[in-house]
């Protein structure tokens, strides 16, 4: 997460971009690959002890890049763009709940695409504008459905409490509008930087900065005090501590600021709300920082209860069971950050004390922490943007390095109850179901084969089983994949993963609702890997009942990707 993308359009094409003089003729020249060129960066395997790579030679996967194209895009790829669009066939559009059923209609899986997390800046402007114009004129020409994009907290209300300037957001907004890309918006309440992929760094809200300044026990805690500083610890979600206000309200009040921005639009070009719930978005506790080397893949992570609010509940829910002496701490022998299961006293498989009294009590509290703070932040959130034509989504982690483990203890310090003997994902499947709101779900493209074998990595079973329990709770599923890649094996995965076919008892109408690919970058516009996204794109949006293999889809979609290439080798021409 520690990759600036320090270089811009200027130093590489060897002119200033920030002038608004550029014809779009110029800028139609820009090559979207030399555009977002950036510091290079090695994909992060998630390895430690394998074949692949170790662990100290793994850099995070490139995040935030956005890939590119030109805006003003010529007659011929107009033309072509819309050639492509009018043969591809309808998308999935899915009704939450129709008498307590899932309805879907059409075939097909859109795909959005995530734009860099730096897509405004610290002024609350549009970070490198003709960039991100040229960029999302190529999604759209690639067949895109939109764009995920991060609405900081941090940046929106970082003066002072009630403050909102969303100056930066509304061109964003707009400008998607324009290329007629659909948004994802994500409600980011926590801080970049810090995780895999963060490729600057946000902070919270200074004055939110001031009170944990006051008060460190606002920030996560583990056992030995160190704090967390990514998101407000959910102990304290229904006190008064940031001013006067709880935290839970003050997400309240900027969804609500959001609202009333952009209700123009609301349902037509925003489509999608995503609520923060956790670090990186996600609704987790932080037990796994990457930040100063803190965890290294696959460690099992560790518990983040030990702040005084976290504490407070803990002993509250121990008097309340009769049994004092377990409310005092949480486990003392559960190993540090980078240990494996086997290393623990708490994690073994023989006489763990997960699988104690005192595991099941724990465990069951840690874990119910965390879904009443998701039930508290959609509670807000489904009222705010009732009526409002907009989907609310919450984002799961994919922690699959030490599934085949009969703990699951990298799970278990994150909050999911999830272990050989107990499904932890149907909980949450269910909390959500009661919002209306998606289960979004990462690391969709990986497969079981590609991981250590020794870390017991199961991505692929852990997909499956999420997607079993989003099927008996009646809740859409979507999907995103964990880290970059452009080959073929992991489209094809995403693929199989998007159409549901290894759940049981699935229907050939069902799919996943959509798809968010991670991430625009320069390497998604080399020729190579641009073909390949875009038949990817084709493909997914054919759907299941399409039947048609990988190559008969890359050579349908071949003259449009001809007609794509040409402003990139142009580029090339120009530069030189």
């Amino acid at each position: 997460m520690a990759l600036n993308i320090t270089y811009q359009i200027e130093s590489l094409a060897g002119k200033p971009t920030s002038s608004d003089s550029t014809s779009p003729d110029s800028t139609a020249m820009v090559s979207a690959a030399a555009v977002w060129e950036s510091p290079a960066a090695n994909l992060r395997c998630e390895v430690i002890k394998s074949e692949f790579a170790s662990a100290e030679a793994l850099s995070p996967p490139m995040s935030p890049s956005r890939s590119p194209v030109l805006n003003g895009i010529r007659k011929d790829l107009s033309v072509g763009c819309q050639a492509f669009a009018t043969e591809s066939p309808a998308e999935t559009e899915v009704e939450h709940r129709e008498g307590g059923k899932l309805k879907v209609k059409g075939n097909g899986v859109p795909v959005y695409v995530m734009m860099p997390l730096d897509s405004v800046t610290a002024g609350n402007k549009v970070n490198r504008k003709k960039t991100m114009d040229v960029a999302m004129a190529a999604l759209k020409s690639g067949g895109v459905e939109g764009v995920m994009m991060d609405v900081w907290w941090g940046l929106v209300e970082r003066e002072a409490p009630g403050e909102y300037n969303w100056s930066g957001y509304v061109e964003l907004m707009e400008m998607a509008k324009k290329h007629g890309l659909k948004v994802q918006a994500v409600m980011s309440f926590h801080q970049c930087g810090g995780n895999v992929g963060d490729s600057c760094t946000i902070p919270l809200p200074k004055w939110v900065g001031e009170e944990i300044d006051n008060d460190p026990d606002l920030a996560y805690s583990d056992q030995w005090g160190r704090r967390n500083y990514e998101y407000i610890s959910l102990g304290c979600d229904t006190l008064p501590v940031l001013k006067g206000r709880t935290p839970v309200q003050c997400y309240a009040d900027f969804m609500r600021a959001f609202r009333d921005n952009f209700k123009h639009l609301l349902g037509d070009t925003i489509v999608e709300i995503q609520v923060g719930m956790g670090p990186a978005g996600e609704l987790r506790y932080p037990s796994y920082p990457e930040q100063n080397g803190t965890w290294k893949f696959p460690g099992i992570g560790a518990f983040q209860c030990y702040d005084k609010y976290m504490l407070s509940s803990l002993k509250a829910s121990a008097e309340s069971q009769g049994k004092h002496e377990w409310g005092s701490t949480g486990p003392t022998d559960a190993g540090v950050y980078n240990s494996w299961p086997e290393d623990t006293l708490f994690f073994r498989k023989e006489g763990g004390g997960w699988d104690s009294e005192y595991g099941e009590f724990f465990l069951t509290w840690y874990s119910q922490m965390l879904l009443d703070h998701g039930e508290r932040i959609l509670t807000s959130a489904k009222s705010i943007f009732v009526n409002t034509g907009v989907k609310i989504s919450v984002k799961v982690a994919g922690i699959h390095w030490h599934y085949g483990t009969r703990s699951h203890a990298p799970e278990l310090t994150a909050g999911y109850y999830n272990t050989r003997f107990r499904d932890g994902y149907l909980p949450i499947a269910q909390m959500l179901a009661r919002h209306d709101a998606i289960f979004n779900f990462t690391c969709i493209e990986m497969r079981d084969h590609e991981q250590p074998q020794d870390a017991l990595c199961a991505p692929e079973k852990l997909v499956k089983q999420v997607a079993l329990a989003t099927q008996k709770a009646e809740v859409p599923l979507a999907g995103e994949n964990a880290l970059p890649r452009y080959d073929e094996c992991a489209y094809e995965q995403i693929i199989k993963a998007s159409q549901l076919n290894n759940v049981d008892g699935n229907s050939d109408s069902t799919e996943m609702c959509a798809f968010t690919y991670l991430r625009m970058n320069p390497q998604l516009f080399q020729p190579d890997n641009w073909r390949k996204f875009v038949t990817f794109v084709k493909k997914i949006k054919e759907g299941k009942g399409a039947h048609k293999c990988w190559e008969q889809v890359e050579r349908e979609a071949e003259h449009f990707v001809h007609i794509t290439q040409p402003p990139v080798q142009e580029a090339a021409v120009v530069m030189h």
